[in-house]
């Protein structure tokens, strides 16, 4: 079976303009990252346009709001999911989107506020 290929179109969440349209094969989810045209974004929000034909509602959109981003050097795996910086530590927010409160930008490493959990 073939993937299905979804129009995509990708929203600054800063401009709050369109970036373009693209098709993916794949769904992103908030927290993923997407690499389009040499630049690197962040998922933040999915939206999905249905329309209605005869039989139902068919998806016929996805619209992605992003910002530019740079993908973490430090990830952990946590339940079948990517986090952000390492897991071990207790203030770590194990979140695709936030690393830790106290040290948001990273590293994690060498991190004077690591706690063991």
């Amino acid at each position: 079976m073939e993937p299905v290929s979804l129009p995509t179109e990708l929203i600054s969440t800063e401009t709050h303009r369109s970036l373009g349209k693209i098709d993916l094969d794949w769904m992103p989810q908030p927290g993923n990252y997407l690499d389009v045209e040499g630049k690197t974004y962040a998922v933040l929000e999915r939206h999905h346009h249905y329309q209605y034909r005869i039989g139902g509602y068919f998806l016929k959109k996805i619209s992605l709001h992003v910002k530019n981003a740079q993908r973490p050097s430090e990830r952990s795996l946590i339940e079948g999911r990517w986090v952000i910086g390492d897991a071990s530590c207790r203030y770590n927010a194990r979140s695709e989107m936030l690393r830790c409160a106290i040290n948001p930008e990273g590293p994690c490493a060498n991190c004077r506020f690591y706690e063991a959990e």
